[in-house]
């Protein structure tokens, strides 16, 4: 590789972990590093942190033969943010962070101009640039993990809607007056299939003699993750809590497809999890007995291919995406 501008630097914030890689305009991943976050409830103090994560992943890049200077850095984040002004705002699971000024305190000491993108477009980008979508013009990613959230591209560009608030999918609603939401709404997608508000209905309802409770030890530890193996066995109990979920996602992906007839809807965490024939086939049937035919062969719906690497091609992608501006 030569010349300084051949090297963009990806991060990817979330509630738990921190990822950083380092790649090459093609996307080729050059170095990594990834590890658990627990905020201190300052922001300067965990973004310094965070800047020293990143001269360890450039000096690791540069041992390798990766150029010693970094043409854009993308950060991938969760909301409430501002990719304009590159702030971010008070995000619910990250204490002390609030109106954070990330892209003029990454760039100063980074010496490198800073893009900022909202979580779920940043997988998006990942997804359409990386994984199941370079063929396809419209995509839209859903985030089906703690809570929910989608990423929209539309005619090749990201789109981001008024108040950067498009594809905030897991909070349209799914039964009018429905279950309360963290969001302060109710009946939303993420009340119903979000894996936090999930987790909480598991460990209140699941029946003594589940294979769930079984394979999680206890009722006080019993998530969705236990749900998919306990289905994969035969569970009762597990396959009626799919067959629930599936119902809810299929309510939200019908409306999606009508109002924005997207070529491929790609599903992450969760219901990759589950797989083909415990949730995506059933998934597939249920939407598309909703729709209008030609919707209906239009629509691919698929699981993530990008797995245990999302997180480093999405910091990436919204760095080649601002190179590309």
């Amino acid at each position: 590789m030569t010349g300084v501008s051949d090297a963009v630097l990806g991060i990817d914030i979330g509630g738990s972990k921190v990822a950083l890689a380092l790649a090459d305009r093609a996307g080729r991943l050059l170095a990594c590093r990834r590890r658990p976050l627990a905020p201190s409830g300052s922001w300067e103090r965990d973004l310094e942190i965070l800047v020293g994560d990143a001269r360890a992943v450039l000096a690791e890049g540069r041992a390798a033969g990766a150029p010693a200077r970094i043409a854009s850095v993308g950060v991938s984040a969760p909301g409430p943010l501002d990719p304009e002004r590159g702030s971010i705002g008070a995000p619910p699971n990250l204490p002390g962070w609030r109106s954070v000024p990330i892209a003029r305190f990454l760039g100063e000491r980074l010496e490198a101009p800073v893009v900022l993108e909202n979580d779920a477009n940043a997988a998006a980008l990942a997804e359409w640039r990386f994984g199941t979508g370079p063929r396809v013009a419209s995509l839209v990613y859903l985030t089906l993990s703690t809570g929910v959230g989608a990423g929209v591209i539309a005619g090749g560009r990201l789109l981001r809607g008024a108040a950067c608030s498009a594809g905030e999918l897991g909070h349209a609603p799914v039964e009018w007056g429905g279950l309360p939401c963290a969001c302060g709404l109710r009946g939303c997608l993420e009340a119903y299939v979000g894996g936090a508000a999930w987790t909480r209905r598991l460990r209140a309802i699941a029946p003594e003699g589940s294979r769930a409770l079984a394979l999680a030890g206890g009722r006080e530890a019993v998530a969705p993750e236990h749900v998919v193996a306990a289905a994969r066995e035969g569970d009762p109990f597990a396959r009626a809590e799919l067959a629930r979920y599936v119902e809810y996602t299929a309510r939200a992906l019908v409306g999606l497809c009508f109002t924005l007839a997207p070529e491929r809807i790609v599903l992450g965490t969760i219901a990759s999890a589950a797989g083909e024939e415990l949730c995506l086939a059933p998934l597939r049937a249920r939407v598309r007995a909703a729709l209008w035919p030609v919707l209906a062969r239009e629509v691919e719906i698929v699981a993530s291919s990008l797995g245990d690497e999302l997180p480093f091609r999405a910091g990436v992608a919204v760095a080649l995406a601002g190179l590309s501006a």
